[in-house]
């Protein structure tokens, strides 16, 4: 039961992030984050990525696990740790080199002040 419980509040604060992730990426960006089409016009370091540089692959995988537990699915941490490989190997194959090509010093400036995985509270710059 409190397996359940947790599942739960992993798939909502998951869903959460997700939802807010996007929206902000939208607004901020001015793109949409899919890797089929161009990434965003403006890089978007705000909201949910003041905290975690993956906000979307990371609250994917945190509404994976909250399904595996809600749903008593052991099966179902499998797939998130493979979801969680490939969006590691994805971001770091692929995202980054672009994003660094695209942005240069700001995505830079960005990657030293914002972790990639684990979220943590941003710094201060003043």
């Amino acid at each position: 039961m409190v397996l359940r419980a947790v599942g739960v509040v992993l798939l909502a604060a998951g869903g959460l992030v997700l939802i807010v992730a996007w929206a902000r990426f939208a607004a901020e960006g001015r793109g949409i984050p899919l890797p089929v089409e161009p990434t965003s016009q403006r890089l978007t370091v705000g909201g949910p990525y003041g905290y975690v540089r993956n906000p979307l692959y990371l609250a994917w995988v945190v509404v994976i696990v909250g399904q595996a537990l809600l749903l008593s699915k052991p099966v179902l941490l499998i797939y998130a740790a493979g979801v969680a490989a490939a969006a590691v190997a994805f971001v770091h194959w692929v995202e980054e080199p672009t994003l660094a090509k695209r942005f240069g010093a700001e995505y830079e400036m960005y990657r030293q002040r914002v972790p990639g995985w684990w979220p943590r509270l941003p710094r201060r710059t003043s």
